[in-house]
């Protein structure tokens, strides 16, 4: 795992934009490119002059632009995935991505009700922000609405992001690093909230079957 995201973060440093674009995309399917740190490398790299203006526009905005066209074409192939595959996809391929069929309606349930500020918000959680379409596409979420907050979102990452390596300039080793560790208890954060409402939600439904065994 950890040679893949090496090996994605070398493509940037290599192919330039090209390798920015490809790499954004890969992380957008599910695959663990580290974006958080793969854009804030391109911010660095543009401000060290290796990534260059375009057009008149600075490194760092090319990069954000680049990187923001990207997002939106990964996330919109797994959310044609989710939309187009349905419960058939889940039925077939759930396993490999641990979703199971009894989890669908809530999907849609969930999806139907806070949607739109999901797919916003997920859009700057490490990890989740690579799968976070699927579900979205799996909730048959209006097409309108997951572009416009997908962008939205994706477009606030990846300007903050590249501008942050290009202010970092020669430092960008030392930005990265305490990047990478902000990004893992962040994440370390999110999986620890996601078990403990799992676990209330289990007290609750047990709770609420006792008084149907009772009687």
């Amino acid at each position: 795992m950890e040679h893949l995201t090496q090996t994605l973060h070398d493509l940037v440093l290599h192919y330039g934009y090209a390798g920015l674009f490809l790499v954004v995309v890969l992380g957008n399917l599910g695959f663990p490119a580290a974006l958080e740190v793969v854009l804030t490398t391109a911010g660095g790299l543009a401000g060290q002059g290796h990534l260059p203006p375009v057009g008149g526009l600075p490194g760092w905005v090319v990069a954000a632009l680049v990187a923001l066209v990207a997002e939106l074409i990964g996330a919109s192939i797994l959310y044609g995935i989710g939309y187009y595959g349905g419960l058939p996809f889940v039925h077939r391929y759930g396993r490999y991505v641990r979703f199971k069929e009894h989890e669908y309606e809530r999907v849609h349930a969930y999806f139907a009700r806070y949607g739109r500020s999901t797919v916003f918000w997920c859009r700057f959680i490490p990890f989740v922000r690579g799968v976070s379409s699927l579900p979205a596409g799996l909730s048959r979420m209006p097409k309108r609405y997951f572009l416009t907050y997908t962008a939205l979102g994706s477009a606030l990452f990846c300007f903050a992001l590249a501008f942050l390596g290009n202010e970092a300039g020669q430092n960008l080793d030392a930005i990265l690093a305490a990047l990478h560790k902000a990004a893992l208890l962040v994440s370390l954060g999110v999986i620890v909230l996601a078990i403990a409402a799992v676990l209330v939600w289990r007290a609750r439904r047990k709770k609420a079957a006792a008084p149907d065994l009772a009687a």
